[in-house]
Parts: C-alpha cells; structure tokens; sequence
C-alpha cells in the first residue's frame, strides 16, 4: 500500500506571510484559464469579434475577474446552503469566517452562471455564448484545484482493497486504512478528460447553448461516478437511495445539460446568425 506524503501545506513561509499550496494551485488555474481563453479567441469562430474589439484578450481578463467573484462567493454561500444549512442559518456571521473552511463546487458554479449572466448583459451579447466560450477553459481549473486537495490530503476517497496497487493510506483520517486516492480520480476524470472531450467538440463552431450543455453533463456524470469512490461527509454521510450530497446536486446538472444540449441543438442558433 501506498501512505500519502503528508506534504506540509505551506510551499513558502517570508517571515509572518505564509504561501500555502492550496492558493498556488488558485492561481495556477487562473492563468490556465487566461492561456486557454485566449487560445479560444484564435479560433475561427471566434476571430472575427476578437479583431473587432468587440470580445478580445481585456474580455478574457474580465470573465476571470467576475469568474473568481462568482467561485468565491457562490461556492461559499453553497456550501452553507447546501451542506450546513442550520448551523450557519444559527449562527449567520459564521458565513464569512472562510478561514474555517468549507466550499462547495455546486456553489460556486452557480456563482459563476450568476457572474456571466451580469458579464453578458454588460458586454450585450448572449448568456449563454458567454459561458460556451468558458466552458472548454474551466475543467484544467478544476484539475488543478483537485491536485490542492491531494497535497492537503482531504476528501480523502472510501476503504479500497488493500490488494489495490494505488490503493493509500491517508494519516490525516484518522486511521491506517488503505483508501481510493479520489483527489486523483477526480482530477483524471472532471479535469483531464472532461477538458479533452470539451476542448475537442468545442473547436467547431456550436448552437449557443450546446457547449454548456455538454459541460453540465459532462461534468454531472463523471462527478456522479467519482463520488463513489470518496469518502462522504462525516457529518452527512450517505442520503436518499444511498447517494452522496454531491450526487444529488450533480443529478439536476445531468438533467439541465441534456435539456440544454437537445435544445439548443434543435433551436441551431448561431451568434452570427442571431
């Protein structure tokens, strides 16, 4: 079996200033979201607003702007709602106290739906061009954030057969029990291959609409599927029909995704055309 390294969280202390690993990996998705918006705007389909001005590379550092806004404030509030709903409803003030933890993925993309639709409206074009232009960029963010939490060693996965190669043992539970590194699942399956799969249909020009659609459903699955192998919750455990929290948020993306791909596929609504 393989135990987990136990990395000190903090990759570089400057006197009182402490830089942990986990900000790194934020800043590390920031700028892979800039390098592979801007790569977007070279498309073909893209090139003609760009060169006017309309949408360019000053568009691309404004989506991240009201990118991280949304992330920030939308995965704290969901995770507030979503996962501890009385406690916080109890003690309200406890919502701002970040340094505490808690952050919700669910949370945050609605966050960031919320940002774009306030983006959109500014810039006068459609909501939902906006976020296919984003989406393709968002799950290497996605990746690098998992790689936080498997330095962190939390959201360890469940009890794996010891018999597992890769199966590991994370100190940090609590306990010497071999485990699914998840973070790793997490960060193959909604980083890695939902990014090639996005990127890949993305490169054509699409209705408005059916990337994101393709995001959602995308996402949704392949989160369903690596719930399976984390460790829900302590304080949730399992719920209805033996399903984690994030599977019953991530059903309503399915659902969403599929309505929104077979719809917009249907409408064949072009920017150009619109």
């Amino acid at each position: 079996m393989l135990v987990h390294p136990q990395f000190d969280p903090v990759a570089l202390q400057i006197g009182p200033l402490a830089i942990h690993w986990y900000g790194i990996t934020y800043l590390v998705a920031f700028g892979l979201f800039i390098f592979l918006a801007n790569l977007r705007l070279k498309q073909a389909h893209y090139r003609d607003l760009s060169q006017s001005g309309r949408f360019d590379q000053q568009s691309v550092e404004d989506l991240l702007f009201y990118g991280a806004i949304g992330v920030v404030l939308g995965g704290r509030i969901g995770y507030c709602l979503f996962y501890k709903p009385f406690e916080y409803l109890s003690q309200p003030l406890e919502i701002f106290a970040v340094w505490h933890g808690g952050m919700s993925f669910h949370g945050g993309m609605l966050g960031v739906i919320v940002a774009m639709a306030v983006y959109a409206r500014h810039k006068k074009l459609p909501w939902l061009w906006i976020t296919d232009f984003i989406a393709p960029c968002v799950p290497t963010g996605l990746a690098a954030g998992r790689v936080g939490n498997f330095i962190n060693g939390e959201l360890w996965g469940r009890v794996a057969d010891p018999q597992l190669p890769w199966a590991m043992v994370f100190p940090q539970s609590g306990s010497f029990i071999p485990r699914h590194p998840s973070q790793i699942y997490q960060f193959l399956l909604e980083g890695l291959l939902l990014f090639l799969v996005l990127w890949w249909f993305a490169k054509k020009p699409r209705p408005i609409g059916c990337v994101s659609g393709a995001f959602l459903m995308g996402y949704g699955s392949l989160r369903f599927i690596a719930e399976y192998f984390r460790e829900p919750d302590a304080f949730l455990g399992l719920l209805g029909g033996g399903l984690s929290m994030g599977q019953w948020l991530c059903l309503p993306m399915i659902v969403l995704g599929l309505a929104m791909f077979a719809i917009s596929t249907r409408m064949n609504v072009y920017l150009n055309r619109s």
